[in-house]
């Protein structure tokens, strides 16, 4: 299992130091771009979502805490309740790749996140509490380097997150889109319109690449959908969006709106 887990960090070290190097041609970029490990738990029953909530709220997120992480979001997607696939997503910063085995190690010699998360680390094969579970691991966009959390004064309950993902139809198209957002100044138009963003990045390893990755964050659904037309009419959005190198660099667009969990760091 060792030997496997070093495989795997290996093979995203190399893609991250791959993609680095992709972006440097556009221009550069400054050091110390961190890293993001999404983690999305897939579940259908309200005895998994109880099982999950526990697990994070009560084990895995004070472990991490313990590690030093701040700043863990946790997010649950709007319309979840109704939902065939039900899911849960934790988001958690990192400082370097290296850390991805140093979390494994201190969690598997953390006593108290063994004790409290006992229930879901120790699920039975025929009463598991997802029914899957899937890794994202981004890196951040040269142009924004580190996580920023939201200057929102709405309660959790009402506060609207926004996940999108884009994916590019070959690796140089989805660069083209890359730089757009870094070089090009998509990023500066988000911010300029205070669109509280968490974070820009590459995907690194998912099951959907070519692609990149962005939150967003909204007092609430009115300011996510006034934000969204106040960016659609800005004047250097036209512009940009109208430049013929950037044209036809995003094949595919998912967009997924959610609200933090009551344990979430934001």
């Amino acid at each position: 299992m060792k030997k496997k887990i070093v495989a795997i960090l290996t093979r995203h070290l190399f893609l991250g130091i791959l993609m680095s190097s992709l972006l440097s041609a556009y221009g550069g970029e400054p050091a110390a771009r961190e890293f993001y490990h999404l983690t999305v738990y897939h579940f259908s029953t309200d005895a998994q979502e109880k099982q999950i909530d526990g697990y994070l709220k009560n084990a895995l997120i004070p472990a991490l805490h313990r590690m030093n992480l701040k700043n863990i979001g946790s997010f649950k997607p709007l319309g979840n309740d109704t939902a065939n696939d039900k899911r849960i997503y934790v988001l958690v910063n990192l400082k370097s790749l290296d850390m991805v085995n140093h979390i494994f190690s201190k969690l598997k010699s953390d006593k108290d996140y063994q004790a409290r998360g006992a229930e879901y680390l120790n699920a039975v094969y025929n009463a598991p509490p997802y029914t899957r579970m899937e890794t994202i691991l981004l890196q951040a966009f040269s142009m924004a380097p580190k996580m920023q959390l939201p200057a929102l004064k709405e309660p959790k309950s009402g506060r609207v997150y926004e996940l999108r993902s884009y994916e590019g139809a070959t690796e140089k198209i989805y660069e083209n889109k890359v730089h757009m957002f870094n070089q090009g100044g998509e990023i500066n138009i988000f911010k300029n319109l205070n669109f509280n963003a968490i974070f820009y990045g590459d995907v690194l390893a998912g099951s959907k690449m070519p692609n990149l990755m962005y939150m967003t964050s909204f007092e609430n659904m009115e300011d996510r959908n006034n934000h969204w037309k106040a960016f659609s009419a800005d004047p250097d959005w036209k512009k940009l969006s109208s430049e013929p190198g950037y044209k036809n660099n995003v094949s595919h667009i998912d967009i997924l709106l959610m609200r933090p969990t009551d344990y979430s760091d934001y």
